[in-house]
């Protein structure tokens, strides 16, 4: 069960090899609804895993010979009150890692948040939006990877909106149609309208909820409706015109895809406006309403 936090008995980075710089390390519970430590500069000392970079910054216990994470800042995974169960889970530039933590090297640049949560809906979470502007900057395992962002309509201002966000950070980004074909290793980026873009595998799958996504909310078929989710799958919300969502998953072939839509072009606009980091920031997903108001997905409970 959830691969992300289970760390392979790798050792923990004793600190051979220069310091990755530029680190970021982010600790959260509930999807990132309570921040409990954040940290531009953590201690580093050579080279570093996941593991180590934690064990060097915060109160943590573990677990099966170190390698499962227990507790930080004395919270602990188990089973909540109703029963659900609560693990901490970890991303690294806001994509879920595919190994344990004790065997995840720490590149420079890379942003690390650990995340409390249930996961009774699901234990794959493949990634994150709260980021931003990671995985754009870095890539992965210190790879920067290629950028395409596939649009409904090239010329549409929500589709050069998202342009100007990834450009203005300087990351280049290639311009396609919705469909036209993945490209091996790219950070895919689709914006539109979700009756334009559900046809898209690689997105179709936020139509059936959290355990097929990974993000808590749905667009109906005929793209009319949005609704949101909290952690325990409740619909917290039901959105119509003017709505849109920033959200990120995995596509078919296993590569990250992120999502800017909305239920109309105005709707995909306010998400598309949505792409900075004072917005993003901590968030699974966010959805955006016809007045404006920032609605972080899953939302509250009760």
């Amino acid at each position: 069960m959830a691969a992300a936090v289970a760390a392979t008995i790798a050792g923990c980075g004793l600190g051979a090899g220069p310091a990755p710089g530029g680190v970021q390390l982010t600790v959260t519970r509930d999807f990132g609804a309570r921040v409990l430590g954040r940290s531009t500069a953590p201690k580093v000392r050579g080279a570093e895993t996941v593991m180590s970079l934690l064990l060097r910054n915060d109160k943590v216990t573990t677990k099966y010979g170190g390698g499962f994470v227990e507790s930080i800042a004395g919270l602990s995974g188990g089973q909540e009150a109703g029963g659900d169960p609560l693990d901490w889970f970890y991303y690294v530039n806001g994509i879920e890692a595919p190994k344990g933590a004790a065997a995840t090297n720490v590149h420079p640049g890379d942003h690390v948040w650990w995340d409390l949560h249930d996961w009774s809906q699901t234990d794959d979470i493949p990634a994150v939006v709260g980021s931003f502007p990671e995985p754009f900057l870095n890539g992965v395992e210190g790879k920067r990877l290629p950028v395409r962002v596939e649009c409904a309509a090239a010329q549409s201002g929500p589709c050069r909106t998202v342009i100007a966000r990834l450009r203005a950070l300087g990351v280049p980004a290639a311009v396609a149609a919705i469909g036209s074909g993945a490209e091996p290793d790219a950070l895919q980026v689709v914006v539109g309208g979700w009756t334009a873009v559900h046809g898209d595998p690689s997105v179709q799958s936020i139509e059936q909820g959290p355990r097929a996504s990974g993000v808590y909310a749905r667009f109906a078929t005929n793209g009319q409706t949005l609704t949101l989710l909290d952690g325990q799958g409740r619909t917290t919300a039901t959105l119509t015109a003017g709505a849109g969502l920033v959200a990120a998953t995995r596509d078919v072939e296993k590569a990250v895809v992120w999502v800017v839509s909305g239920t109309d072009e105005a709707g995909v606009e306010r998400a598309a406006r949505a792409l900075q980091e004072s917005v993003l920031r901590n968030r699974f997903a966010l959805a955006v309403t016809a007045s404006g108001a920032q609605l972080p997905v899953p939302g509250a409970s009760g």
